[in-house]
């Protein structure tokens, strides 16, 4: 992976949008579900291109989203951004991580690869996941 990860700026949330707008799994049916409002929580001031992007919620334990532009797929973003998302957590005091994703996808198998563990569906049919060998 050529970059760095970097945490998002208020500038870099209509590229953190369209990004997640842009995905080929996971899609976002309804775009006005996640609104800029609701990112300003996850940045701070610097400046870049974004190529991908992860959130998490140090309170609660959960990766809520991570995504990488189509066009830059397979080049170990997603990797990196899950590492930095894991490493959040778990520096929040956190031994037991979570997140959702759609079943039969890639991320399924990602997650998976990882070490994490399907513990169980959402009521909307999403696999919810479990931490197990984090990351590193």
């Amino acid at each position: 992976m050529t970059g760095r990860v970097r945490e998002a700026v208020e500038t870099d949330i209509p590229a953190v949008m369209e990004l997640r707008l842009a995905v080929r799994e996971n899609r976002l049916f309804d775009p006005g579900q996640v609104t800029a409002e609701d990112c300003l929580a996850y940045v701070r001031d610097e400046d870049g291109a974004i190529l991908g992007f992860s959130a998490s919620t140090c309170e609660t334990g959960w990766i809520w989203a991570l995504f990488v532009r189509p066009e830059h797929e397979a080049r170990g973003i997603g990797r990196a951004l899950f590492a930095v998302a894991c490493d959040a957590l778990t520096g929040a005091g956190h031994g037991t991580l979570h997140l959702t994703t759609d079943p039969g996808t890639r991320a399924e198998h990602f997650y998976r690869a990882a070490g994490w563990r399907a513990a169980g569906r959402t009521p909307d049919g999403e696999l919810f996941f479990e931490s197990g060998a984090l990351p590193r």
